[in-house]
């Protein structure tokens, strides 16, 4: 039997790392002829994600991780992009790349990019080997992505203002508010430029793997064949379904979660958990807590307040007085990380307040949980306003909210929460039906699995 070897070059961050190395496992599931080697680079800020990626890699035989060594962090005026600053990186990693992808002693067959890798097209092409873009958000981004360069010749070169008028995007069915493009593209501090940069190079690509499902995003994926893009194999939902403990996660804090959970009725408990980056102002904090109170609703609130430490033994200094005791038996706060995937899965758990990462937003449709969209920055609110508006799979709180801007008020919440906890909406319907394709779409003769298969066929051949 002929084994080709696979190399993954992931971008270091949680909401990158997890799908990919989860799409790992499952190629590795689906063809004993694969070996797959995780290139890991050092970011100056990952110990979080390096630690991740030995925990799910740890079990498999068939992966092995290869440390790249640390090269010097980017120039510090480039922080003021982080899409710059990370592609930055990159590129200074190119070198180790390609000194380690030469050392793999068995034929290498495709080099798998991670969005922000695409300078690593140029380090295959050298080595005489195709790459191929592994997508973690959805066809609505790639869309946008690849109509980016028409776009940028069309303004001149001239970044995103608020003010731009609304855009007809390939992929979309409704006109785009440029309200709702991700932060990158308003940024003149390189986050524009680096953007440019990438997308410039998607059709450089053997083909796009994206973590999406055929009947999630029929209309974005059909616009895909237009003879300039590169195959598309829509191979999701990707999840890490296990849940893989957060290493900043408490032991004590996860059973104290899980065992309130358990007490509570079904369906009855709205949850609010808003990513790795998601902490908000005190005065933000405040109103969030008013406007759950009012609402009357039973909730799990995963509060990360900015410039505190998650460990954070009292959050009294910033939440109204006596909140704490008039919410005694009906609410939870969960200080640090919660477990999400375990939290959405419990079937005491009937709504989701989320800041609509691409990962999290499956997670959702999988167990069937509706969401409140609160989008805070990257392409999060595309992905609302995809999820609101093109697929009636969420309900709005904000679509155009961005990290530092202005407040959202406790009545907002109140009517938020409420409206989504009402067990009779068309949303919560249409959501438990999208769960229910998303998990034949990976079953075996599912259109995921399919796509899988196919994309093997593409990369080793059938011999």
């Amino acid at each position: 039997m002929r084994q080709a070897e696979l190399v993954f070059i992931p971008t270091p961050g949680m909401g990158h790392l997890v799908s990919t190395l989860e799409f790992a496992k499952r190629l590795l599931d689906r063809d004993d002829r694969l070996l797959i080697t995780v290139l890991s680079m050092k970011f100056p800020s990952s110990p979080v994600a390096d630690a991740y990626t030995r925990s799910l890699t740890a079990s498999q035989a068939r992966i092995q991780v290869v440390d790249l060594p640390q090269v010097d962090p980017p120039p510090s005026e480039l922080l003021k992009s982080p899409q710059a600053y990370r592609c930055a990186f990159i590129e200074s990693n190119m070198p180790n790349v390609k000194h380690a992808v030469t050392k793999i002693v068995s034929g290498v067959a495709a080099l798998v990019l991670d969005f922000f890798c695409m300078s690593m097209i140029d380090v295959g092409r050298e080595l005489g080997l195709p790459s191929y873009l592994f997508f973690t958000s959805n066809a609505g981004f790639l869309g946008l992505m690849l109509y980016l360069p028409t776009r940028h010749n069309q303004a001149n070169g001239a970044e995103f203002s608020d003010a731009d008028p609304e855009l007809l995007i390939p992929g979309f069915v409704n006109a785009v508010p440029a309200a709702v493009m991700p932060s990158a593209v308003f940024n003149k501090d390189g986050g524009y430029a680096a953007y440019i940069k990438l997308a410039q190079r998607f059709r450089d690509t053997k083909g796009i793997i994206v973590n999406t499902f055929r009947e999630l995003e029929q209309h974005g994926l059909g616009s895909f064949s237009d003879g300039q893009t590169p195959p598309v194999y829509p191979v999701g939902p990707v999840l890490d379904l296990k849940g893989q403990p957060h290493p900043g996660l408490d032991r004590a804090e996860h059973e104290n979660i899980m065992r309130w959970l358990d007490f509570q009725s079904p369906s009855s408990v709205v949850f609010l958990c808003f990513g790795s980056m998601g902490s908000f102002s005190a005065t933000q904090v405040k109103e969030i807590a008013i406007g759950l109170e009012r609402s009357g609703q039973r909730f799990l609130w995963s509060l990360r307040p900015p410039g505190l430490p998650p460990s954070l033994p009292s959050p009294d200094d910033i939440l109204p007085e006596g909140f704490l005791e008039r919410i005694e038996g009906r609410g939870m706060i969960c200080r640090g990380w919660a477990p999400q995937v375990e939290v959405l899965a419990h079937k005491a758990v009937g709504g989701f307040v989320s800041h609509c990462g691409w990962n999290s937003i499956l997670e959702s449709l999988w167990h069937g949980v509706p969401i409140v969209t609160w989008p805070i920055y990257a392409e999060q609110q595309l992905n609302a306003f995809e999820m609101v508006r093109e697929l009636g799979l969420a309900m709005e709180m904000r679509l155009d909210y961005r990290s530092g801007g202005d407040l959202v008020m406790a009545e907002e919440i109140e009517r938020a929460v409420s409206r989504l906890m009402d067990g009779g909406n068309e949303v919560r319907k249409k959501v438990k039906e999208m769960g229910e394709m998303a998990r034949k779409a990976v079953m075996d003769g599912g259109s995921s699995f399919t796509s899988i298969g196919q994309l093997i066929e593409d990369m080793i051949g059938s011999s």
